[in-house]
């Protein structure tokens, strides 16, 4: 039994030899659909690596206080209360009562659209202008590649001075040193004080790389048609003391929000491990997409390989007559088209593993991805999938080979 099965395996890569150019094809549509499965997963591990990451640098011992955002307290189409947001004075109450030993830092986002200029050059309508306090730098773990951050001078007297990120810096600054020239934006002027360090930009979104810091009283008087609202984030010196004084936070915070009791909170308080969680739910969403997507690709790549494998049954009905008037049985005749099917599966699977390992760290790049992610779970599912095609796809045929009368198949031309 042995050596008729290594016998063949030796026939079924002959046949696949003397076949080349029909074993190519079929192995590169299974490919495409290997690729896309393995692509697709690949891109949102190394997507999430990045997001994972970028939450941990604010550290396991820090908590956001938000006001709450209308699409976040909407279940199942029914609007819910929309409260006011944070005010300033709120933040600055929270900063000043707050008894746990910790880092406070409050900020305010200004814009998300704002259009910076710098002589004749200017950016596109995509830059955060962001108004931060004196520990929004440590916190946020953000780093100055050049120049300084803001004197306690500049934020006591709402100085025009600004902090930017590399890439207003390399739009606006080719070769010229950006610290002390004075930047256009939202109908002001300011001067350049510091440069934060590259970061890469997180999901498409920029992240520091295009952002603008001000110091928050400056942010306080730029002109906006809306009510800001003053976000805070708390950096406890113990990791230890966090829930205490997340606890202690929230009670805080209603009372200088005024909530009832028996009511709502009118603020979020969220931590960075939360957020990651529920980044980890939507990734979640997005591997059970890319799997359906892979699935039907792989799909109709094993109805194409079905298809060439009853074509090669065909082709060889002589060459089968011959072997079973030689004493081939049916489970030979079998396991050789079987065979053949899942060496050409094999081809493609690990093709596309490599192709879609490139694509998907390619892509996770261009969205801010940081690192190289070899997918070892997918890589695997890939090839266990890649076998189970070539099995279901080549039953059938192997089927229907092992089902002819070796008298008919001798006069086949």
């Amino acid at each position: 039994m042995k050596m008729n099965l290594a016998e063949n395996i030796k026939e079924a890569l002959r046949s696949i030899q003397g076949n080349a150019l029909r074993a190519i094809l079929t192995a590169v549509i299974v490919a495409i659909g290997i690729t896309s499965l393995v692509g697709i997963l690949t891109a949102i591990e190394g997507i999430r690596a990045s997001v994972n990451s970028s939450f941990s640098s604010l550290g396991a011992n820090s908590f956001d206080i938000q006001s709450t955002r209308p699409w976040r307290r909407s279940r199942a189409g029914v609007s819910e209360k929309v409260y006011p947001p944070m005010e300033y004075r709120e933040a600055i109450k929270y900063k000043q009562l707050f008894s746990y030993p910790a880092d406070i830092t409050i900020y305010t986002g200004v814009s998300g659209t704002a259009e910076v200029k710098y002589l004749s050059k200017k950016t596109n309508p995509n830059v955060r202008v962001i108004g931060a306090d004196e520990n929004y730098l440590l916190i946020k773990d953000y780093k100055l590649a050049n120049g300084r951050g803001f004197s306690n001078n500049e934020l006591e007297n709402a100085a025009p001075v600004a902090i930017i990120g590399q890439e207003i810096k390399e739009t606006l600054f080719d070769r010229v040193d950006p610290l002390n020239k004075y930047i256009s934006v939202m109908g002001g002027h300011y001067k350049v004080v510091g440069i934060l360090e590259k970061s890469g930009a997180m999901m498409g979104g920029g992240g520091p790389d295009r952002m603008i810091l001000l110091p928050l009283e400056t942010a306080r008087r730029v002109p906006i048609d809306y009510n800001p609202t003053y976000d805070i984030t708390t950096a406890v010196k113990n990791p230890m003391e966090l829930e205490n004084a997340m606890g202690e936070a929230t009670g805080l915070m209603r009372l200088i929000r005024r909530d009832k009791p028996g009511l709502p909170e009118s603020f979020e308080i969220k931590t960075s491990e939360s957020l990651a969680s529920r980044f980890d739910t939507i990734a979640g969403y997005l591997r059970i997409g890319g799997g359906i997507v892979g699935f039907i690709t792989l799909l109709g790549a094993s109805i194409g390989l079905m298809n060439i494998m009853l074509v090669s049954v065909t082709e060889r009905t002589r060459e089968i007559g011959i072997r079973k008037a030689l004493g081939a049985t049916p489970l030979l005749i079998r396991q050789q088209f079987l065979i053949e099917a899942i060496v050409i599966c094999l081809l493609g699977g690990i093709t596309g593993v490599v192709l879609g390992i490139l694509i998907g760290n390619l892509m996770s790049k261009l969205l801010g991805s940081g690192g190289f992610i070899i997918p070892w779970l997918w890589i695997t599912v890939g090839l266990f999938v890649c076998i189970v095609v070539g099995l279901l796809s080549g039953y059938y045929p192997a089927y229907r080979a092992s089902r002819l009368d070796p008298i008919d198949s001798l006069r086949f031309e």
